[in-house]
């Protein structure tokens, strides 16, 4: 069975980039009939708070992206002691004792000589002796990963295709500090092997990470997943962008996103399938496919997926909204409106026009006549068919106005606006007393 995580960490909120991990995550494995799992990377216990992980799984749930399951990297150290210890017994792990200082100083210098700036491996130099020495002095060690530097580091990803590394221009990964935290690389591989993840789907900035895990993966006899890296998102400028990073699931709930339109869009975003309006993920899910995604960045334009927004929203059933509606909102005052709305929002403000009317009566001085002969004609036509087309029927007829000089004063005078929903849809929702009162509101007497 298909088995997939979205493992961010518990140190800050979900923004744009590791929602749309969420989604292709959610998208592959719905498609694929598997799981879906959370895997809050909280080895960070400085950094990491019950209140993000609490806001991670509230978001994924507005989002509609519920995991299957969920663990704590937290919960399970007692996992990760026991197979560094089998690690360290087979020799993939070594201690080293530099300091940070140290290695900083030495990848100077070797890029001052032009060459990579990798670890030397100095620490598998040390005899116990000298282990013994630095310990005497209080310096504990942090611990490396031994790379096999024989063996090249391969794998086919569903993305970028064959990926290619020679080990001997990778530094061994530190896997653990000197305090005996543990960094990412290593627990990850761990939990995936526990945990039976079959397919690891995450940014392109993982690759050279993947490179170094499979070695780790083996290292414990254990089959490595197959893995997509999907190319990083840039900002609407085309650049990598810092304001990506501030882009999340709070901010498109106040600015009136539906949640449909963030994983739509994401769904789609670097890919060669257009961007379309859905009422469901189901077509989206349908059709997803990672050898649709291209190699080149995703470009994220927040105008798009407010359009996208307005676009789904004029397609959203009644039935789906009706507890974001004004109560005394129906269906049919749902289907005249919502076509002109970019937001749940803005129906609320349309039906506060319907039912209260315009702000401000002040309609040109040349349409008052004019205006005077439609409220007429209004208080005296049949209100229960289609009122507006009765009213300018009438009035085209007998003003010998047409176009925009027919249609627009009506349109001022009954909502206070130039644009907005169709008239034959919007008028019947009005009462037509009030209606007759809108068009003689401000004339003179």
């Amino acid at each position: 069975m298909i088995k997939t995580r979205f493992a961010p960490s518990p140190t800050g909120t979900l923004h744009i980039g590791n929602i749309r991990t969420a989604v292709l995550n959610w998208m592959f494995t719905r498609q694929q009939g598997g799981e879906f799992w959370l895997r809050l990377d909280d080895t960070d216990s400085e950094r990491s708070t019950e209140e993000f992980a609490a806001g991670i799984v509230e978001d994924l749930a507005w989002l509609g992206l519920e995991p299957d399951g969920q663990v704590r990297q937290s919960d399970r150290f007692a996992l990760y002691e026991q197979r560094f210890q089998e690690l360290r017994a087979a020799g993939r792990v070594y201690p080293c004792y530099e300091s940070a200082q140290e290695l900083d100083l030495r990848r100077k210098v070797l890029l001052g000589r032009g060459l990579p700036p990798i670890y030397d491996r100095a620490a598998l130099c040390l005899t116990d002796e000298d282990r013994a020495a630095f310990e005497a002095k209080g310096i504990t060690p942090h611990w490396r990963f031994k790379l096999d530097q024989s063996t090249p580091l391969v794998f086919d990803d569903m993305i970028r295709g064959p990926q290619r590394f020679d080990p001997a221009l990778l530094s061994d990964p530190v896997i653990r500090r000197a305090d005996g935290s543990w960094l990412y690389m290593l627990p990850s591989v761990i939990d995936d092997i526990d945990m039976g993840i079959t397919h690891v789907v995450r940014g392109e900035d993982h690759v050279t990470n993947t490179a170094l895990q499979l070695q780790m993966f083996a290292a414990m006899d254990a089959p490595a997943p197959q893995f997509a890296h999907a190319a990083l998102l840039t900002g609407e400028e085309g650049k990598l962008s810092k304001r990506l990073g501030s882009l999340g699931v709070l901010h498109f709930r106040e600015t009136g996103i539906e949640p449909l339109a963030v994983t739509a869009l994401l769904a789609r975003l670097g890919t060669s399938d257009p961007v379309i309006a859905v009422t469901d993920m189901a077509a989206l899910v349908a059709a997803f496919a990672f050898d649709h995604f291209g190699r080149a960045p995703a470009r994220f334009d927040e105008a798009e997926l407010r359009a996208l927004n307005a676009r789904i929203l004029h397609l959203m059933p009644f039935d789906t909204v009706a507890h974001r509606l004004p109560d005394t909102m129906d269906e049919r005052a749902w289907a005249a409106i919502r076509p002109n709305i970019e937001t749940v929002a803005d129906a609320a403000d349309w039906w506060a026009v319907v039912r209260i009317g315009p702000e401000d009566a002040a309609p040109d001085p040349a349409d008052h006549a004019y205006l005077a002969e439609a409220a007429t004609i209004a208080a005296g036509i049949d209100w229960s068919t289609d009122p507006w087309h009765a009213l300018t029927s009438q009035l085209k007829e007998s003003s010998g106005r047409k176009g925009k000089a027919l249609f627009l004063p009506l349109r001022r005078a009954l909502t206070g606006r130039d644009h907005g929903p169709d008239m034959a849809a919007l008028l019947p929702l009005i009462d037509q007393a009030d209606a007759v009162a809108r068009l003689r509101a401000g004339l003179a007497d």
